[in-house]
């Protein structure tokens, strides 16, 4: 059985979840990912199929859906 690497909880909740990543100093966000979230502590997990798809994606210069702007902050403590 699996257990979450953070709280080792067993519990496990399939959703689609949206990260980010940092590709080349560029972010770029991919959405409706297939994971598997901790009930427990919130960690997401995803497949190793489900990892390398993403890495393709984003290393196969395909097209994104859309673009949007973000803000950036510099934390000062």
């Amino acid at each position: 059985m699996f257990h979450c690497h953070i709280c080792n909880s067993s519990n496990f909740t399939e959703k689609l979840v949206k990260e980010t990543f940092e590709v080349e100093g560029k972010l770029v966000l991919v959405e409706n990912i297939p994971a598997q979230v901790c009930s427990r502590c919130g960690e997401i997990t995803f497949s190793s199929e489900t990892a390398e798809n993403i890495r393709l994606m984003l290393h196969n210069n395909q097209k994104p859906d859309k673009s949007i702007q973000v803000d950036v902050f510099a934390f000062t403590p």
